[in-house]
Order: structure tokens, then sequence, then C-alpha cells
């Protein structure tokens, strides 16, 4: 990412754990670093946080600041860790932009101030603690994968709706990384007018169905400023007709980037997940109905709400520590009532 209601009418379908006995000894860390906050957990084998943390990331005191405060955030996790006898086999750390998860670097975050920062080797050095890096939107995916809203698919297109838009593209059960710069959804050109993108370009997906741009459109078009986009989908199921255009608007977009994903990468799920997927039906309803509309001899992906909802880039980079220390989590459960039903879109 280059910037990161009606209620459900049914609760998530609890993940599968593995039995007690086939847990090895000990826990892995997990870091979620955004723009605002981080997400930190000691977990067990069976995806359970025995301890959490949140704390704010200090972006405004500059990228040194920010890298201090995660090896603070890694080093109180192993003290924790240690305090109650748990050997910490690794730990996972997953931030935005452009990460490279092979070269181990952030290659570039404008949020956080970073620029081909070998953050992983840095993390290793101040803490003594092995470090699988990660992208905090394909981490969230492959959680969504695992262990969410996509259990049991193979090629799945998770897609992170918040200040920005980014995916994480699952094709054949394996995330796509391309060095970094796969999923970047948020940054394909849409007819809305929208004009100038942060990134340079124009009438991206981001300026129109974000949720920053979301509540801008509505504050431009009323003078009634509003704290988020969440206000403008509770004005939007109230009929309020403005909120309503910029609501259709957002959608409209979202439908016309997915299908441009659909017709290249033909996932047979798709998962909205970030702030504006909180909006449940009122988001998917349309995006469904926008996407089945520009669909013809494509495969049609199922759209559903993402579960885990904001732990998933946490869960995810644990999951990368789990793997990257030999020990990889499965899941028992075969499928998921999300890939199930292909033809129609899922009612939730």
């Amino acid at each position: 990412m280059i910037s990161n209601p009606s209620p459900p009418s049914a609760g998530p379908t609890p993940a599968a754990v593995p039995p007690p006995d086939e847990h090895p000894p000990g826990c892995v860390i997990a870091l979620d670093v955004g723009g605002t906050g981080m997400k930190g957990a000691v977990l067990d084998h069976g995806m359970r946080p025995l301890h959490t943390v949140h704390r704010p990331t200090p972006r405004a005191d500059g990228p040194a600041a920010v890298l201090d405060a995660i090896t603070d955030t890694l080093l109180d996790l192993n003290r924790t860790a240690a305090g109650s006898g748990l050997p910490v086999h690794h730990a996972g750390v997953a931030v935005p932009g452009i990460v490279d998860d092979v070269r181990r670097r952030a290659v570039r975050s404008v949020n956080l101030g970073w620029s081909e920062l070998p953050l992983a080797t840095l993390l290793e050095e101040r803490t003594g603690l092995p470090v699988a890096l990660g992208h905090d939107v394909r981490a969230g995916g492959v959680a969504e994968c695992a262990m969410g809203a996509a259990r049991g698919a193979e090629d799945v297109l998770f897609v992170a709706i918040g200040t920005g838009i980014a995916a994480a593209l699952v094709c054949d059960g394996r995330p796509l990384l391309a060095g970094g710069y796969a999923g970047e959804i948020g940054h394909i050109p849409v007819p809305s007018g929208a004009g100038a993108c942060a990134c340079g370009g124009s009438d991206c997906l981001e300026t129109v169905a974000s949720a920053a741009a979301v509540a801008s459109a509505y504050t431009a078009r009323t003078g009634r400023p509003v704290s988020g986009a969440a206000d403008v989908a509770a004005l939007t199921a109230q009929g309020d007709p403005v909120a309503g255009e910029v609501w259709d608007r957002a959608a409209t977009g979202l439908a016309e980037a997915l299908a441009t994903a659909a017709t290249l990468l033909s996932p047979e799920l798709i998962v909205l997940g970030g702030g504006l997927a909180e909006a449940d039906r009122l988001l998917l309803d349309p995006v469904r109905a926008g996407l089945a509309e520009r669909l013809t001899f494509q495969r049609r992906p199922v759209v559903v709400r993402a579960e885990l909802g904001d732990r998933a880039a946490c869960l995810g980079a644990g999951l990368a520590a789990w793997r990257a220390a030999g020990h990889p989590v499965t899941w028992r459960e075969p499928g998921h009532p999300a890939t199930a039903g292909r033809a129609g879109a899922p009612a939730r």
C-alpha cells in the first residue's frame, strides 16, 4: 500500500486448531506494524495468543524512532515469553509499503519513511532474535487463507480497504511476491474523475474507494466533516442521498478494479477486509452486483467479508514465524463454507 452499517448476519466460523499433543513447545513472537499503531503477540503453535500488546507507531518522530519502537516491542515480548518459561523459536514482523520478503528488506514505505532498509537484519542485530519479514496485507491474506474466511481455497484475492487499498494474491495456494510489488490494486485506474493520486498517477482506485477518499468526498460535497468512512456508511444506510452517491461511486470503483483482477488472476474467492468492509452487506452487495455485471466468460469469484479483522496481519506474521522456525502450522479443516456454492455469492 503506497499511502495501509449493518451487522453481519452470522458470526465467523471458528478456526480449526491442531490438538495440544501436536504442538511443539515454546512460542513465536508476531508483530504487525501499522502507520498509526503496532499489534504484537506471543503465540503458541495453535496460534493462541499467550500475551498481546498494542502500542502507537511514532512515525511523526521519524524512521529511526519507528525502528527503535519495533525493537523495544520485540524485546518486551521476548522478555514476557522468557518470564513464562517459553523458548521463542522465531519472530515474524509485518510492515506496510513495498516489502521484499526474500531479500528481507523494506523497499519503500511512504508512511514510515523507509527506503531499501535491511529491516530483518537490523532487527536481528538489535534483538538477537531470528526475524521473518513480510508485508502487512500479504500476511493478512495468508492468515485469512489459513484460518479465516478463505480456508480451503487455493486461488484467493484478499483486498484490504483502509486509508489506502492493497491486496494479497494467493495463487495455487502460494502467495505471489514479485519482489514485493504484487498486489497494488489500489493503483489500478478506474473511470472516476477523482483526479491525482499520491502515487503520482490519476484516477487510481484509492482516490475513490479508500476509507479516506470516501470520507473526504462526502465532506467536500456537503461541507459537513465526518470522522471517517463509517460515518458515511451509516448515513448511506439512513438514506442520505449524498452519502449514497459517494458510497455507490466507491462500490462501482471496487467492482471495476476487481473485474480487472478477476480477468487476469481468476480467483475463486475474493475476501474484502479493512475498515470499509466493516459495513458488511452495505458494501458487499453492490460490489457483488457490479462485479457480476462486468464478467462474461471469466470464472466468477465468490465475494465475502474477512473474518479475522485487525488481527489478520499479526496472525499472518505468526504463521510466517512458525514456518521459518521449521514448524509450519497446519489446519485439519479441509474446506470452509466460503468456498462452497461458487456459482452464487453467499448471504453473509
